[in-house]
């Protein structure tokens, strides 16, 4: 389902201004697509997998209301704030789980279909977060690219729209990434 871009950015301000009834408006245009970004993460997961995608999407919900008064610049920043925020879920829920740091002996992690990573063991998610960690100490803005390509199922134009860099920057910083990630991936394996 595609957003009408310009209504969900007037409500998303319209609900940073204190309008409630924004949120009410808002909330079945972004649940559909929070929902489709967790379906993703979750696809591949074993059936004994505790955490389920609604719980995902709630727990996400959740946040983002919590979070106070964010002033939304726009449909792109609300999606890599979500995507932000499903990482740390999944991140935690990982950790919780006791994995080992850096995936242990889990097989090597393919980035050439950055949003199936729900076909990926939660072990290798805390690679790929660590990973990320390292990358942003290196250079912060491919970091972001990842993360927002990886976990936010962003475009490159909708990255770019939130990084505000343009759309080959942004495929130059994900190509760099990608094969940074991949070497840095194959040391943890």
């Amino acid at each position: 389902m595609s957003l009408p871009a310009d209504e969900v950015t007037q409500l998303l301000k319209a609900w940073t201004a204190g309008d409630e009834e924004a949120l009410e408006k808002i909330t079945p245009l972004v649940y559909a697509q929070l929902h489709q970004l967790a379906q993703r993460y979750m696809a591949g997961e074993h059936s004994r997998h505790t955490l389920q995608t609604t719980a995902l999407v709630n727990e996400t919900y959740l946040r983002l209301v919590d979070c106070g008064q964010v002033n939304w610049k726009d449909r792109a920043h609300f999606f890599a704030v979500s995507a932000q925020l499903m990482r740390r879920i999944l991140i935690d829920f990982a950790r919780s789980r006791g994995y080992l740091k850096r995936g242990g002996a889990s097989p090597r992690i393919s980035l050439e279909d950055a949003p199936s990573v729900g076909k990926e063991a939660d072990s290798d998610l805390v690679a790929v977060d660590d990973a990320l960690k390292a990358l942003a100490a290196v250079d912060e803005r491919k970091s972001k690219v990842v993360e927002l390509k990886f976990f936010g199922g962003l475009s490159m134009e909708e990255i770019a729209e939130v990084l505000r860099i343009s759309v080959d920057t942004v495929k130059r910083d994900w190509k760099f990434a990608r094969l940074w990630l991949l070497r840095e991936l194959g040391e943890a394996n």
